[in-house]
């Protein structure tokens, strides 16, 4: 088995980014999800409630971030730098309060003439938890990213392969890796492997994970990436193929036990 892709996601919910490398930290990947749009009332915007985070382009430059959209003139935002906090959170129910920076009027008023309504970005500047302890059969730790739960999402190109025939047999087009929104992809596993890894250790090039069991999808996937049409796959086939304990399953939960650099072509090794 092998790495075959990594990617990250600067602002929650927004378009992704492709590395050949990156480096693991505690609380994930570098630079994934650090940034986060929120409401007026403090909690997470993504594309559960709004398809129209695909058009925004995020790329982390030093000190900062440049967004980007079709229409749009490019805006570099800053690291926020001595403002006070605010408190936000990444689901409006059971789960904490976190601190962030806000990034400022000029970032708001942009992105809400992008998106078509109020919001305003964040910047967690101390990952921190945001799952109350105990609510995980495998705990995420006590610093994550805006991530939903846990640092890390990891998928087979196998199992989208699987996912793809039955798609096929049902009428429907395959849909692509992207609508998982996955940081690493391995090829080489056969079909669900992944399923059998909860608890274990796992190593990707020299970086030891935990693996925190599979992960439950939502809306999202029905969600196309590139134009935000939403539809109803794969969650409809995923409902009659992988619906394990209530759960639509597709992908696997992972907590770096260290940190380290992980490259595309890593070898990825489970141990029991």
């Amino acid at each position: 088995m092998r790495l075959s892709e990594i990617n990250t996601y600067p602002v929650k919910g927004c378009r992704g980014l492709t590395h050949d490398e990156s480096e693991v930290r505690p609380w994930g990947l570098d630079g994934d999800r650090r940034w986060m749009l929120v409401d007026a009332d403090g909690v997470g915007v993504t594309q559960r409630d709004t398809t129209a985070l695909v058009r925004v382009h995020a790329h982390p430059e030093a000190g900062g971030l440049r967004l980007s959209a079709a229409g749009h003139p490019d805006l570099l935002v800053p690291e926020p730098v001595g403002v006070p906090p605010v408190q936000v959170r990444t689901f409006r129910r059971r789960v904490l309060l976190v601190d962030a920076l806000p990034a400022g009027p000029t970032a708001d008023a942009w992105l809400g003439q992008v998106l078509d309504r109020p919001v305003r970005l964040v910047w967690l500047a101390e990952p921190a938890r945001h799952i109350e302890p105990g609510r995980k059969k495998h705990d995420p730790g006590d610093r994550v990213s805006f991530a939903d739960a846990y640092p890390v999402l990891l998928t087979s190109t196998a199992s989208l392969a699987a996912l793809g025939d039955w798609l096929t047999e049902a009428g429907a087009d395959p849909v692509p890796m992207a609508r998982f929104r996955p940081n690493l992809v391995v090829d080489g596993a056969p079909a669900w492997t992944e399923d059998g890894w909860e608890g274990r250790e796992l190593r990707i090039g020299d970086v030891a994970f935990r693996a925190a069991g599979s992960s439950a999808r939502c809306l999202v996937t029905t969600t196309d990436q590139e134009t935000g049409v939403r539809g109803r796959e794969p969650l409809r086939t995923l409902a009659r193929h992988r619906n394990i304990d209530r759960q639509l399953l597709f992908g696997l939960n992972l907590v770096p036990l260290e940190s380290g650099r992980i490259s595309v072509g890593d070898p990825v090794l489970a141990f029991a």
